[in-house]
């Protein structure tokens, strides 16, 4: 079995740093050339677009920092318990600048923020499955502290990025980790801190994406007894 990679918590946020701002350049961008048309008196028949331009950026803009601020960050939510509500409200802004729509079946409940992160990272890998667009369904059950996520993404192409499973086991095929690679890293990070076992699957088209108890995963795989 290869040995989990270990990051330095000055590498991790580096490269979790690095992946906020790579989202974050196109909007800020286009607010910025949004602008400097407005400024420019000769592409004064411009100026409709460039506003709204501008607007659509920023309102995407603070649609990533938001999920980011929840996904990444620790969040200025009081407590360690983070309410799935809120969870809810980032990531619907956050996937309604994206291609696919979100399908959210999770009950309005208190969870440990880390495990709201893992929900959010999930989300967040499961989009990027399905890049022509398409259907992401969000559900949790089972009891409180024994939560299990089911994610299911599902459109015209389905597809699981490459090296994503190795990744998210903390066990990369060259041993290394960059900026590019840090988010299914971070999300395998977070769901072994959580006591979570992860399982992503390419079936039939659809992208099965789960976390589970990691006991519950050892009793199923346990021989019967008897």
């Amino acid at each position: 079995m290869a040995e989990i990679v270990e990051l330095k918590a000055s590498d991790l946020a580096a490269m979790l740093c690095s992946r906020v701002c790579h989202d974050l350049i196109s909007p800020v961008g286009a607010i910025a050339n949004g602008l400097e048309v407005l400024a420019d008196p000769e592409q004064a028949e411009m100026a409709e677009f460039a506003q709204e331009l501008i607007v659509n950026s920023a309102r995407q803009a603070r649609a990533k920092l938001e999920f980011a601020r929840l996904a990444f960050g620790a969040s200025s939510t009081a407590g360690t318990e983070i309410d799935t509500r809120d969870a809810e409200q980032v990531t619907r802004s956050y996937v309604a600048g994206e291609k696919p729509e979100v399908d959210w079946q999770v009950p309005p409940m208190l969870m440990p923020k880390n495990k709201v992160k893992l929900l959010l990272n999930m989300v967040l890998i499961s989009v990027g499955c399905v890049p022509r667009g398409g259907e992401v369904r969000v559900a949790v059950s089972g009891s409180q502290g024994e939560e299990r996520f089911d994610i299911t993404a599902s459109g015209e192409k389905t597809l699981i990025p490459a090296g994503c499973e190795e990744l998210l086991a903390g066990t990369p095929a060259d041993g290394r980790i960059d900026a590019q690679q840090i988010q299914p890293f971070y999300t395998g990070l977070l769901a072994r801190e959580s006591g979570m076992a992860l399982a992503l699957e390419l079936n039939e088209g659809i992208v099965t994406f789960t976390a589970e108890p990691a006991a519950a995963e050892r009793r199923a795989a346990a021989p019967a007894q008897g």
